[in-house]
């Protein structure tokens, strides 16, 4: 039976009596397996997902529903073992989503070179979309990728990273229209989409768009991302080719958090080295399942060589307070995004500025919504950020206030101790 949340409460008050008992673990793998922040659960009015209820993950799961997976294959097989079952899910080393290579997805008939040449601006145009054999047969490709790749998560359940190395590369967390869940101490390589699609119309000069997020909140309610590593790993975007003058890019998001999708806590976290990073609300047009929705609170994260989208926020109540933002020195575009009816509080946090890029860029204004950011410090100064935006961006002048206080928050540390105390505590396999 599913955890409830009035049961998800006496969870989180027995936890003293769980602590003192051995209990046997169940594993995938048939080794054994450490109980250390297995059941750990989210600390009271630790951020929007300690709301109403709070998030015990998997807390509540038996010895049976206890695992230790080291494969991909086996970590699926438990997420779908035991339907409504409370689960601990413990990975141990690097699953590898993707081990046997792009090839192994390739629909019958897909040739990349013949894609190249069926789709070149000069013999496709600009002006309309791809369509046509190799088209279908991508597509087809793709698929079956997403769905070797993808791992949907149920309620009421932990994943949490033991030992040394523990992680995923090349999967795609999926939690959808669930409650309940916690993720911890994983090392998260973002999936490298094997075959992005060409978009002639996209923009001036057309793009490569690609799919997959190493962790996907879609629907679902009381979700905590706590102390994990979100990074391209071995293909940094610098990595990537270009077709057509554009890059060939073949990574999406690190974590989106969308369509409905409410009570999210984003704490201790490092997300590293990526272009389009954080997504809350993905849509301008998706008002009906998000307004009133997708309150996310994200604090103690690290982001660091971040080109955009840390976060870009639609429609929630976004609580970000003291995280540190390490700007890149080439090609950074903003860091908090403001969009459609966005109800952003940005609170001292630490921003590490290189020569030559503004403060001014911190914020970006895309649609009309006032925006609260205040006793934040850029390269261990406090600045005004909406002040100085609209000093020297004032033709996407910001309103101050964004209408909501803050009031779950547990730990508020001073914005100029952050950089040396979040390079030691933020990130996978760092919990003190």
């Amino acid at each position: 039976m599913r955890t409830t949340r009035t049961t998800r409460r006496a969870v989180r008050g027995s936890l003293t009596l769980l602590a003192g008992c051995t209990a046997l673990v169940v594993a995938v793998t048939s080794a054994p397996a450490s109980a250390a922040g297995a059941r750990d659960v989210l600390p009271p009015r630790d951020g929007w997902a300690s709301a109403d209820g709070g998030t015990t993950g998997g807390a509540g799961a038996d010895a049976a529903h206890r695992y230790t997976v080291s494969t991909w294959e086996q970590l699926r097989a438990a997420l779908v073992d035991a339907p409504g079952a409370p689960r601990v899910i413990k990975v141990k080393g690097t699953l590898n989503a993707t081990a046997a290579g792009c090839a192994a997805f390739e629909a019958d008939g897909y040739d990349f070179d013949r894609y190249l040449a069926d789709y070149d601006p000069a013999v496709w145009g600009r002006d309309t979309p791809v369509s046509g054999a190799q088209e279908d047969l991508r597509a087809a490709s793709a698929a079956r990728q997403g769905a070797a790749i993808k791992a949907y998560v149920p309620a009421d359940t932990t994943i949490v990273g033991v030992g040394k190395n523990a992680g995923i590369t090349g999967g795609s967390l999926q939690i959808q229209g669930v409650d309940n869940v916690v993720v911890r101490d994983l090392t998260l390589e973002s999936p490298l989409d094997c075959f992005p699609q060409w978009d002639p119309t996209d923009g001036a000069t057309g793009a490569w768009n690609s799919e997959y997020d190493s962790m996907v909140v879609y629907g679902s309610t009381h979700v905590w991302v706590d102390h994990n590593t979100f990074t391209d790993g071995a293909h940094p975007d610098s990595s990537l080719p270009s077709y057509y003058g554009e890059i060939y890019q073949q990574h999406d998001g690190e974590l989106d958090v969308v369509r409905g999708a409410d009570l999210v806590t984003a704490s201790w976290n490092v997300f590293a080295d990526h272009d389009k990073t954080l997504m809350i609300g993905n849509s301008d047009s998706a008002g009906g399942t998000d307004r009133g929705k997708l309150r996310v609170t994200l604090h103690h994260n690290v982001f660091r060589d971040i080109v955009e989208r840390a976060p870009r926020v639609r429609f929630g109540q976004v609580d970000a307070y003291n995280n540190h933002y390490i700007v890149p020195a080439g090609g950074y575009q903003y860091s908090f995004g403001i969009g459609q009816e966005s109800q952003l509080v940005a609170q001292k946090n630490a921003f590490t500025l290189p020569e030559g890029v503004s403060a001014a860029k911190i914020l970006k204004k895309w649609k009309e919504a006032p925006v609260t950011a205040d006793a934040n410090y850029v390269n261990g100064k406090r600045v005004d950020l909406i002040a100085v935006h609209n000093a020297e961006i004032p033709e996407e002048t910001l309103a101050s206030g964004a209408g909501w206080t803050p009031s779950l928050r547990t730990r508020v540390d001073d914005p100029r101790k952050l950089p040396g105390l979040l390079a030691h505590q933020a990130g996978a396999g760092k919990r003190r």
